[in-house]
């Protein structure tokens, strides 16, 4: 009896070490900075955020945030054309940007940035309350002729980032409770 009592422990404690382990593997995987960013998507017609900015924009002159204020939107076609029927109106791209307008689509622009369904985020709330910046999530945007994701954007990124601005770190504050 005794050895089977041990046999079990032993089993238990072993895949409870297995256990610990998966779950410290999967934190390194996350902690990791993104060092050698991988090379941003194909996107339909090519944008440079570099030389719109340089020219004065700003984020929140292409992308607006309706309320709740919960996501950025991608500019309507009609806004990139108050410029661009005068402006490098025979370039190819400009031409494809005026048939996407013309035709009463949006560009299908692919996005960089990702999080899960199941993670409440406010764009409002970090502009505004938290004063971030859209570089503090998104990176140095302005320097960028195409962007690619180069910020850790994970649970342990945010989680790093709450904790360097004495934010909440609580599970209920960017999840649901189940």
């Amino acid at each position: 009896m005794k050895i089977a009592q041990a046999v079990r422990y032993y089993v238990f404690m072993l895949g409870r070490r297995f256990m610990l382990f998966l779950i410290a593997l999967s934190l390194a995987a996350q902690l990791a900075p993104l060092k050698n960013p991988p090379a941003g998507p194909t996107q339909p017609i090519p944008y440079s955020h570099r030389q719109h900015l340089a020219l004065g924009l700003e984020c929140k002159n292409c992308h607006e945030m309706p309320e709740p204020g919960d996501d950025m939107g991608l500019p309507a076609t009609a806004k990139c054309m108050t410029c661009h029927t005068s402006i490098k109106k025979d370039s190819p791209s400009i031409q494809k940007l005026a048939q996407f307008d013309k035709d009463g689509q949006p560009v299908p622009w692919v996005r960089v940035y990702h999080l899960p369904d199941f993670v409440d985020f406010s764009h409002k709330v970090h502009l505004t309350k938290a004063k971030a910046t859209c570089e503090n999530c998104h990176g140095p945007v302005r320097d960028r002729d195409v962007i690619r994701k180069e910020m850790d954007t994970s649970m342990a990124g945010c989680m790093d980032c709450h904790r360097a601005h004495d934010a909440s770190v609580a599970c209920n504050y960017c999840h649901d409770p189940r």
